[in-house]
């Protein structure tokens, strides 16, 4: 079973930029149907996505810095729902609202 990883500190953001391997961010309005719907339908379907790559979960209503700080590292318009998939530190994929996909996501991935 795959667990979230809370993202509530900026120095995370930092760690993932530095990070090698596949690091996916989901950022999610707690006060949004639609990003609730994107985040369940997310995942029922992310046991695709490999085991190694870390998800982290952001809740922009509490963490506004951190999610304007992801804008800014890895050069990214904000959206919510908006998911980030990081390779080795850069931003190789982001999708918004209807178009997060997981089987996208291992796709990605597994190439």
């Amino acid at each position: 079973m795959k667990d979230w990883i809370q993202l509530n500190q900026i120095s995370q953001i930092d760690d993932i930029k530095a990070a090698r391997g596949y690091h996916l961010i989901f950022k999610h309005s707690t006060r949004c149907s639609i990003s609730m719907m994107a985040k369940r339908t997310f995942e029922r379907y992310w046991d695709v996505i490999p085991d190694s790559t870390s998800l982290y979960f952001l809740d922009l209503i509490s963490h506004r810095d951190i999610s304007a700080y992801i804008a800014e590292t890895f050069h990214v318009h904000h959206e919510s729902p908006q998911i980030l998939l990081i390779k080795d530190g850069e931003c190789i994929l982001d999708a918004s609202h209807g178009d997060i996909s997981a089987d996208e996501v291992a796709e990605v991935i597994n190439g």
